[in-house]
Parts: C-alpha cells; sequence; structure tokens
C-alpha cells in the first residue's frame, strides 16, 4: 500500500477528522492535544486560524505521529506548500478549483477537495482525487450522499459542515468513509475559554458515538 492508500486508510479507522477553525495558533496546539485525550485521532487545522502554517508545524512536533494531521480550507496554492513545509498527513479544500487541486495532488499527499454537485464530482475524480469532502454535508443531508453513490458506485466521501454527534450513523449507513466534525465538536468558545478538559471530554463521547455507529 502506497503512503496515500495508508493515510485514507487511518482516516477510515480514525471514522472522525477534527476541524478545527481556531482564532489564535496556539489554541489550535492546544486543542489538538485535548482531542487527542478524547480519542480523536485525525485533527484538520484550517487556513482560517491565524498563523496556520506555524500552528500545523507545532502541532506536528508536538504531538508527532500521534496524530493524523490535515491542513484545511486551502484556497492558494502557496498554503499547499506551506503545509508540505509543516509535515501534515492530508491536504482539504473547500471548493473545488482546478489549479489548487492539482498543486495539492502534486505533492502526493492524500487531497480532499469540496464539491457538492455530481459535475465537481466528476471534475474532481477525473482530475485524480481518490476522495472528496462534501461541503456543506448538512445542507443536503444524507440522502445526497446516497444519490451520488448511484453514478459514482464507490465514491468515497467525507462529508463535513453541520454534522452532530446524533447525525453519525445516518451518515455511516450511507458509506461516508469518515466524517468531518467542526464547532459541534469543538466550539470556538470553549477554546476562546482555554477549556481543554471539556474539549477531551466531548471527544470521547463523539468517538463513542462513531465507534457505535459503525458497529451498526
Amino acid at each position: 500500500m502506497n503512503r496515500q492508500g495508508e493515510i485514507f486508510a487511518r482516516l477510515a479507522q480514525a471514522a472522525l477528522i477534527a476541524v478545527v477553525r481556531a482564532e489564535q495558533p496556539e489554541h489550535a496546539v492546544r486543542v489538538t492535544g485535548a482531542l487527542l485525550a478524547g480519542g480523536i485521532q485525525a485533527v484538520e487545522l484550517t487556513f482560517t486560524t491565524p498563523g496556520a502554517a506555524e500552528a500545523l508545524a507545532a502541532a506536528r512536533q508536538t504531538y508527532g505521529d500521534a496524530v493524523l494531521l490535515g491542513a484545511g480550507t486551502i484556497r492558494e496554492p502557496a498554503q499547499v506548500t506551506a503545509s508540505v513545509q509543516a509535515g501534515v498527513d492530508f491536504l482539504v479544500s473547500a471548493h473545488l478549483r482546478a489549479d489548487l487541486l492539482q498543486a495539492m495532488l502534486a505533492t502526493g499527499l492524500p487531497a480532499l477537495p469540496g464539491v457538492f454537485t455530481p459535475s465537481e464530482v466528476a471534475q474532481a475524480l477525473e482530475a485524480g482525487a481518490e476522495v472528496v469532502k462534501l461541503f456543506p454535508a448538512s445542507t443536503a443531508g444524507p440522502g445526497h450522499l446516497r444519490a451520488l453513490r448511484g453514478p459514482f458506485p464507490g465514491l468515497q466521501v467525507v462529508p463535513t459542515g453541520g454534522i452532530d454527534i446524533e447525525d453519525l450513523p445516518r451518515w455511516f449507513a450511507v458509506g461516508a468513509l469518515a466524517i468531518g466534525v467542526g464547532s459541534e465538536l469543538v466550539p470556538r468558545s470553549l477554546m476562546q475559554e482555554g477549556r481543554w478538559d471539556e474539549i477531551t471530554s466531548r471527544a470521547m463521547r463523539f468517538a463513542a458515538a462513531a465507534r457505535s455507529a459503525r458497529a451498526q
């Protein structure tokens, strides 16, 4: 199995990807540790965070291979380069843009471009993407993913956006590879107030719910 295949397999095993949009880079690093302590193995730090590249590098240095580390909300090729230099494991965008996806794929790292429509799915697959991010997932619901897998059987999808703990079973039931969970898991207020133990407790509940949903 090549590196991409290995990381995709680890993402599937992790089941959840915590999508962290912090207001301070040090918060992004601290919350990564809190999530790991709660059993969340995959963390995506987004470029909406000030100093995101530095936060990614610090998270890698602090937690090493214990975290499956992703760079999210990538919007420019320069952010792809910065992410690779920071030592990330996978790359994520919220939208589909041809030159950006090519830059992501050229790194040899797993790339998850954001898609919503059948046309975007087709474009992403034709460009070489193996897994796509369905965003925003909550506005369409699990039925949207089920419908997409009609013309695209075997489509590997990470639905993200507006998914809460009670929604996990329905998304896994329609074949989600893993599920991205943002503010529902990591409310910005908890990061601002430094309530890391509470984030760990939330992570434990989400991780347990994901395991239960996967077992159904």
